[in-house]
């Protein structure tokens, strides 16, 4: 039972409260709930309830659910509150937006409770009938039905890696030194993933047996004698196969991938003679094995470097490989510095000297603290006059506190019109303005990347924090001409943000190796919003080294000093 799970049950019940009439209260205390467990770093299920509670707004009623959850998989207040909607009202709730007040209606006043209903009433012209919604927003809904089918049966890669450290916890409980491995797309870091694949090698059958008790098991899809699959409660398929240690290596490769990367390594084995599968390379004239233990020696035979498995995906690593200029790509340890974070003054839920505390046990030797802006009112957003305040209490804290550098900034919005949320001259007395969208998600493409385009000319602006405003599984990135902003970030030395929330890893890969190619730095961010949150930064590095990022093209790798200098209100 993962983080992200048990934070995805409470927003749910949130949701559903909404759909009621509930309490607005009441909604806001699940809502709330789902967002500290969803930023708490570590594994609330595992936590006693004395601990639980020690976490800020976690109180005895949060605690006691979240206990119910890790110990039964299952909450009765939840099942309690399905009981009162069909169960396909749900997919109704993650369509983008549509909020539960439409959702509620749509249920009460044209009796639509699926995803089916919706399509049929929105083609038919049925919603418009309701005050309020009309022709367009029935356009709007039939492409919000659209996105959610082409994410239906996806899982951000955060969340999968979480399920796949849960499963090979279980497996280790008969042998602790057991190794597991993920392969697939998990592995390669895909934001995200259809499955999981694990492999073990060098034990029994038994293990095949311990994998389909696992708890969160719904049902045996298959069981052989190197193989099990299972179908998980949470609607992911889990497949486990046991490989011989002589073969592991080359297992590893194959089953990693990806398919494209597999086709070219065997065409380039045949090249050479040789045949390369999961269990070996051979050689063709003679069935001779010559590697397979292990992944360097699989590529060994092959003539090139060891591959790192985030690059397999036939973009020209293979090439780079075999003329020695893979990247040396970017890594945790590389990152000195976290550009993006939120305290109390704003929506974050820690002050500022937890906050910052936090960041110096992470390892980190800066932190910038970049609160909302006043236009982003449900986050409690700053004002002129508070900015500039809560900047005078970042540098005494920056004064008082060792060991960890403190940046005062701002996570400013973007309007729609391109203009920033707050003054320029304001802005200009900051260590660090990141700018972002936070609203008006549906502006035609060039409305929108006008939007950016003014904002990435502005100069008070460093950062263009995630830059395409998507929300994996739940929100399409917005419309805009990202090559033209990079473009222009290149043009005025503003940089682009990888932003390591979960849902979010926003710039993509492919967008974040664009920017590479045109020369714009990227920052990568935690956009923490809890003392637990600097964790988030993995997902982040994921992404950079997807996207062939090395440190240099990093800026937060860089001493506070050079950073300084790096930032565009520095630069000459």
């Amino acid at each position: 039972m993962d983080n992200l799970l048990i934070a995805r049950v409470f927003s749910e019940i949130g949701d559903l409260l909404e759909l009621k009439g509930e309490n607005p209260f009441k909604i806001r205390a699940y809502r709330t709930a789902a967002d500290i467990v969803g930023q708490t770093g570590e594994r609330v299920a595992d936590l006693a309830d004395a601990e639980l509670r020690a976490i800020p707004g976690i109180g005895k009623t949060v605690a006691a659910k979240i206990r119910e959850l890790a110990d039964t998989g299952q909450l009765a207040f939840q099942q309690e509150l399905l009981e009162e909607f069909p169960s396909t009202i749900l997919d109704l709730l993650r369509l983008q937006g549509v909020g539960p007040k439409t959702v509620a209606r749509l249920y009460r006043e044209l009796g639509i409770s699926s995803l089916d209903a919706l399509e049929t009433a929105a083609a038919e012209g049925r919603l418009r009938g309701l005050r309020g919604l009309g022709a367009k927003k029935e356009q709007l809904m039939l492409r919000a039905v659209a996105e959610y089918r082409r994410r239906e049966g996806r899982f951000p890669m955060p969340d999968v890696q979480d399920i796949a450290d849960a499963l090979a916890e279980h497996l280790r409980g008969a042998d602790p030194d057991l190794q597991v491995t993920p392969v697939g797309s998990l592995r390669r870091g895909c934001e995200t993933c259809g499955d999981t694949d694990l492999l073990v090698a060098g034990t029994d059958l038994a293990i095949l047996e311990r994998f389909a008790a696992y708890p969160g098991v719904d049902r045996v899809l298959g069981r052989g004698e190197t193989k099990a699959s299972v179908l998980l409660t949470n609607g992911l398929q889990a497949d486990l196969r046991l490989v011989p240690s002589e073969s592991l290596g080359a297992a590893l490769q194959y089953f990693t991938g990806s398919k494209a990367h597999n086709i070219a390594l065997r065409d380039r084995a045949i090249q050479r003679g040789l045949k390369l599968n999961e269990y070996g390379v051979y050689r063709l004239d003679t069935g001779e094995r010559v590697a397979g233990a292990t992944e360097p020696e699989v590529y060994a035979a092959l003539a090139l470097p060891f591959i790192p498995p985030e690059l397999r995906e036939d973009r020209g690593e293979i090439a780079a490989a075999g003329t020695d200029t893979l990247p040396h790509l970017v890594s945790r340890g590389d990152l000195r510095g976290d550009l993006h974070a939120h305290t109390t003054e704003s929506d974050g839920r820690a002050d500022l000297d937890a906050m910052a505390v936090a960041a110096r046990e992470a390892g980190l030797e800066y932190l910038a603290i970049t609160e909302h802006s006043k236009s982003l009112a449900m986050a409690n957003g700053l004002d002129e006059r508070r900015t500039l305040a809560h900047a005078r209490q970042i540098r005494d804290a920056d004064a008082r506190l060792d060991d960890i550098t403190l940046l005062a900034g701002i996570e400013c919005d973007i309007l729609p019109d391109g203009a920033l949320d707050l003054a320029e001259d304001c802005l200009a007395q900051l260590d660090i303005v990141v700018a972002s969208v936070h609203s008006a998600f549906s502006q035609e493409e060039r409305e929108m990347t006008d939007r950016l385009l003014r904002a990435v000319e502005s100069p008070v602006v460093d950062v263009i924090g995630h830059p395409t405003g998507r929300l994996l599984r739940r929100r399409d990135p917005y419309r805009v001409n990202i090559e033209e902003v990079i473009g222009a970030a290149a043009a005025h030395g503003v940089a682009l943000e990888i932003n390591s929330q979960a849902d979010r890893l926003d710039l993509s890969d492919a967008h974040a190796r664009l920017a590479r190619e045109r020369g714009v730095s990227v920052v990568i961010s935690s956009d923490a919003h809890a003392t637990n949150a600097f964790g988030l930064l993995r997902w982040g590095v994921v992404v950079a080294r997807r996207a062939w990022l090395e440190p240099e093209h990093v800026l937060n790798t860089r001493s506070v000093e050079a950073l300084r200098a790096a930032l565009r209100r520095n630069r000459n």
